[in-house]
């Protein structure tokens, strides 16, 4: 049995001209996860991060508060979805003129109701079937990559983490279902900066055993955006 703890990155610079880039509270918010894994004696014996500088950033201050390692493997299967064109073919400017938090949200989840659908496909750099083929394949390939007793942390973002989670959750079948694109949305829309998805795999499959687990984090670095 080997288990895969998916890491949703710390906060990133929301509202500003560069989201890619952990905020000071998402950076805190990593170095929590790690000393958690310190405290525990926990260390990956893999570890992988997408190639967003959010998820290095969040792999970096993580694996250095808990200490020595050998670093990570960058794997771009696990990047997020194009969040912006999402958004920005269902309201032109409003990727970066919405500063509000709840307006955004209201926003958002109307683009990706619509990314979803698959009606649009000729106006997004990454149609969503190609998403969730995506990461489903870096995910097959990791869990396939782990030996008995292995564990992996892979350093991440809401959708990729909430695609596994559906997934699993579905039933593991060989593709994407209706039931796990049912529930991807209800999952990606509640993931919490450097929470910990775990699934655990072994000859009888793989099960969802946790879903956003964040106890490492004081009240206030709890964050969903």
């Amino acid at each position: 049995m080997s288990a895969i703890h998916l890491v949703r990155h710390g906060q990133a610079s929301f509202g500003t001209d560069d989201y890619d880039q952990l905020s000071e509270r998402g950076y805190a918010q990593a170095a929590a996860l790690g000393q958690s894994w310190e405290a525990s004696g926990f260390l990956p014996s893999h570890a992988v991060a997408g190639g967003m500088l959010r998820h290095a950033q969040t792999a970096i201050a993580a694996l250095d508060a808990a200490g020595p390692s050998d670093g990570y493997d960058v794997d771009h299967g696990w990047d997020e979805f194009p969040h912006e064109s999402v958004v920005e073919a269902y309201a032109p400017g409003a990727a970066t003129s919405v500063t509000d938090p709840k307006e955004f949200q209201r926003v958002f989840v109307a683009a990706v109701t619509r990314w979803i659908s698959g009606e649009h496909d000729d106006e997004y750099p990454e149609p969503y079937a190609h998403f969730t083929a995506r990461v489903l394949a870096a995910f097959g390939r990791l869990a396939e990559s782990l030996g008995k007793g292995d564990s992996a942390v892979v350093f991440t973002s809401g959708g990729p983490l909430a695609i596994v989670a559906a997934h699993v959750l579905a039933g593991d079948a060989p593709t994407w279902t209706p039931q796990a694109q049912e529930l991807w949305p209800r999952l990606n829309t509640v993931t919490i900066n450097a929470g910990v998805t775990t699934i655990i795999t072994g000859s009888s499959g793989r099960t969802l055993v946790s879903f956003n687990e964040h106890t490492h984090l004081p009240a206030d670095l709890v964050t969903y955006r």
